[in-house]
């Protein structure tokens, strides 16, 4: 399995990809997907490890290159990148000893796009 290299999206793809969702309400499972990625990132130490990942050189990192930020145990780290993964923000792969993660530029995206004001809306 090859690892896509994070690619981030300029307005014009985001928009094509994803309309955004102040326009309409939230049905019921698209309210419930992104609760649970804003649950997700509502804690400081996961919010820090997905910008990490994020702007890590390639677009992916090393679980051994996120321990050292943090005043807090492996184990720790591991639950928190495993709470980022359920709720669709990153993947992993592991490659011998180590797991490398990736932020999901998709699931980026539906964030976005929800928190995008609509055009012309000068508030």
């Amino acid at each position: 399995m090859s690892n896509p290299e994070l690619k981030l999206l300029d307005q014009d793809e985001a928009a094509a990809c994803c309309s955004p969702m102040v326009r309409e309400p939230l049905d019921e499972v698209a309210a419930a997907d992104l609760a649970r990625m804003f649950k997700a990132l509502s804690d400081p130490v996961r919010l820090r490890l997905l910008s990490l990942i994020a702007s890590h050189e390639g677009g992916e990192a090393c679980v051994c290159d996120l321990t050292g930020p943090f005043d807090v145990s492996q184990p720790t780290i591991s639950h928190h990148l495993k709470v980022l993964r359920d709720a669709g923000l990153v993947d992993s792969e592991r490659r011998g000893t180590w797991v490398y993660y990736w932020v999901l530029p998709a699931a980026l995206a539906k964030l976005s796009s929800l928190l995008q004001a609509p055009l012309g809306d000068s508030r």
